[in-house]
């Protein structure tokens, strides 16, 4: 790879910014799917946010609103002294310094040339990885040299810090204790209420040195303490395993098995198996766009995050709207995951997102749960979702000003069922796996119908359906009635769960009469769905989408370009109050209805009248806006801005344009960009006759590469 090629997989921090430091570190997390590690310093650094998550590890405190994932002990801790001057960025100078994501590799590497407060001057090059090939284990490896004549005194302790930061200070452990098990340093931990075990073990070689096991039960660890020569090179090596009561009824035993197993190995051929695992990611994944650098890294940067949050060790975790580089929204998982990252996954790798929705299938008695509790029939997905599929959105947050605040997604934004739906029809679509669908996803698709049909209400006077007290996309806009976003998603759920049941009845007859007798489906069931479809209102005002009824008569216009520049969203700067009554939407609402159903709404005169009317008024006060507007801008032929709304979504991390990064990266954001890229300005959609490009690439691209799948077979597309 030469050096042009290297730089488009790389993100590089040089200088040093501590300023920047909790950006930098959500930014260089590194991950597998079942642990996600923040990119602190192995050494520490005041105000960091040091962080390791694993998929699906949610417990909730009687002090807590809602469960959170839960902030795993610290393994990352090393910390190194030469000549009695512990190692920190804080202390001394820095002569050099360098950090880089290699994307490709997955793997951090860090280089710094320091002179310690005693003058000793020292080169550290540090590299970590999350093993991609076995989840379980993770590495760091250490070089150090003192560049200064004589001979050296080096001290390394690394602890397993039980604690770790956390934002609120909360303790999820009923116990962590340091389990005897030489050479390993091993910790087992239960945390309490919800009973997940955890065991941890760490190895530690240091080059020329043995290390001394410390049986501290505040932080167990290893110490050594040797002498070197000048310019002599001594490599460190760390390993670790996790293991937890998801995947072992011993977490311990086997972190202890898989921690033999990779000491046995050795780092080199960890870090080989590693490396072949993220080959064959990327040759499903990648996008090669010839004639632009910035975007080229900046979508594989997106690409690289979504899928470090991808679970490939089992179907019961999802991808939270931070994936697992931050406390944000407590590891949550959102609709995000089906609208946003399942379309690329979809795509490139259907046995991953086969798992995704199989999250869902999963959590469908949470569902049902949900409906029953509101009085409906079938199935209800949470607006948010841990690790039970139940309701997890907080009723009252604090404010600001330390009043509560009333949090009214989790009654309200009851989209998420249909989008959920979507997802599934998507999938069977474009994989064609019809054992799945029988047996799994049809039962999504036919269940959260029928909650729709219990959901709508009849206009008795106007004769039409609605449905009032809603939250579309747009949630600067809370109980709105008849969300055009929402009542035309039903229709399109509805049609589609009708021609489920044609499907089934007229092809797999024994799985039609199954699922009618296990979800209660009858002739009047369907009647009803079909009545719904035809006679719900779908909200029109002077030849367009009315975002939701009264959209145009209630709200009071403003000019968004009279705060421009900002970074912050608008309904900070107008308040909850002003915002609700002001004709700014915080993300796309009638724009993401013309993602999802393209050719079905409307020609693309009506389609752009649409785009004139609601693409001024959006604040992309959330990150999963820009995305959805590049889609759409470039299917309706405005190549450049869809191209603008590309680079501002696939910078929004990187740049951190948003202010807000620190708390963790935008997942929806980064499989939107994909999206963006490949059903956007590629123009890739499924037709009766399968997969075709319609190419609005902006005028300075050359020539844009991707892989997909389609019915079980690969294809590589070209648009020039």
């Amino acid at each position: 790879m030469n050096t042009f090629e290297r730089r488009q997989w790389e993100v590089t921090e040089y200088p040093f910014k501590p300023g920047h430091i909790l950006h930098s570190e959500t930014i260089y997390t590194i991950g597998n799917g079942l642990v996600g590690v923040r990119g602190s310093f192995e050494e520490g650094y005041p105000g960091d946010s040091a962080l390791t998550l694993a998929a699906g590890l949610f417990n909730q405190t009687p002090d807590q609103l809602v469960p959170e994932l839960i902030p795993l002990p610290n393994w990352l801790s090393l910390h190194i002294s030469v000549n009695d001057c512990w190692f920190s960025l804080k202390d001394g100078k820095i002569l050099g310094y360098d950090r880089t994501l290699n994307l490709k590799e997955a793997v951090l590497r860090r280089g710094v040339l320091w002179r310690s407060p005693n003058g000793d001057t020292v080169r550290f090059a540090f590299e970590r990885f999350a093993s991609l090939a076995n989840p379980h284990v993770l590495a760091i490896q250490v070089l150090v040299q003192v560049l200064n004549e004589g001979e050296h005194t080096i001290e390394v302790n690394s602890p397993l810090e039980p604690t770790s930061h956390h934002p609120e200070g909360g303790n999820h452990w009923e116990y962590l204790q340091s389990v005897p098990n030489q050479p390993f340093v091993t910790l087992h931990g239960k945390a309490a209420p919800s009973g997940y075990e955890i065991g941890m073990a760490s190895y530690l070689d240091i080059e020329g040195a043995t290390p001394t096991v410390l049986s501290d039960p505040a932080a167990p660890g290893y110490h050594s303490k040797f002498e070197v020569a000048q310019n002599q090179k001594v490599m460190i090596t760390k390993l670790f395993a996790l293991h937890t009561s998801r995947d072992s009824q011993d977490p311990v035993a086997s972190a202890t098995t898989t921690l033999t197993s990779a000491v046995k190995s050795g780092y080199a051929v960890l870090f080989q198996e590693h490396q072949a695992a993220w080959d064959h990611y990327w040759q499903h994944f990648d996008i090669q766009i010839e004639g632009d650098e910035i975007a080229q890294r900046a979508v594989r940067f997106c690409t690289y995050h979504f899928l470090i949050a991808s679970p490939t060790h089992e179907e019961r975790v999802s991808i939270g709207a931070k994936t697992l580089s931050g406390h944000g929204y407590k590891g949550h998982i959102f609709w995000d995951t089906e609208l946003f990252i399942l379309p690329p996954v979809t795509l490139a790798q259907p046995d991953l997102a086969r798992r995704l929705l199989m999250y869902r299938y999963h959590n469908l008695a949470g569902a049902r749960r949900k409906a029953a509790e509101g009085g409906y029939q079938g199935a209800m997905f949470p607006w948010e979702s841990t690790d039970t599929g139940e309701e997890t959105t907080p009723r009252w947050v604090p404010g600001l000003d330390g009043n509560p605040i009333r949090i009214w997604t989790g009654d309200n934004e009851q989209h998420i069922s249909t989008d959920i739906a979507y997802a599934v029809l998507q999938y069977w679509r474009w994989t064609g796996e019809e054992e799945w669908f029988r047996q799994y996803g049809a039962e999504i698709v036919l269940d959260t119908a029928k909650f729709w049909g219990s959901r709508v209400e009849y206009n008795q006077a106007l004769g039409r359906y609605e449905i009032h007290q809603q939250i579309g996309p747009d949630e600067y806009h809370e109980n709105i009635d008849n969300s055009v976003f929402t009542n035309r998603m039903v229709v399109w759920h509805l049609q589609e769960a009708l021609g489920v049941w044609d499907y089934l009845r007229g092809h797999y007859p024994d799985d039609a009469t199954r699922l009618a007798r296990q979800l209660g489906l009858d002739d009047a069931t369907l009647a009803h769905w079909q009545t719904i479809a035809e006679k719900m209102w779908i909200p029109m005002q002077g030849g367009v989408f009315e975002q939701f009824e009264n959209f145009f008569q209630r709200l009071k216009p403003i000019n968004l370009e009279d705060y421009t520049p900002r970074t912050t969203n608008m309904d900070m700067i107008l308040g909850h109050a002003k915002t609700q009554v002001s004709r700014v939407i915080k993300q796309a609402d009638v724009v993401m209805l013309m993602a999802l159903l393209r050719n079905q709404l409307g020609d693309d005169t009506f389609l752009r009248r649409n785009w004139d009317e609601y693409s001024t008024v959006v604040d992309h006060g959330s990150s999963l806006s820009p995305a959805m507007h590049a889609v759409v801008a470039a299917r309706l032929g405005l190549n450049e801005q869809a191209y603008d709304y590309l680079i501002y979504a696939a910078t929004l991390d990187l740049d951190d344009l948003k202010g807000n990064v620190r708390d963790g990266i935008h997942a929806a954001c980064c499989g939107g960009v994909w999206q963006a890229v490949v059903l956007g300005l590629c123009g890739l959609e499924l037709t009766e006759n399968g997969p075709v490009t319609r190419p609005h690439l902006p005028e300075h691209w050359r020539r844009v590469t991707f892989r997909i799948f389609y019915q079980g077979k690969p294809m590589t597309i070209t648009v020039e």
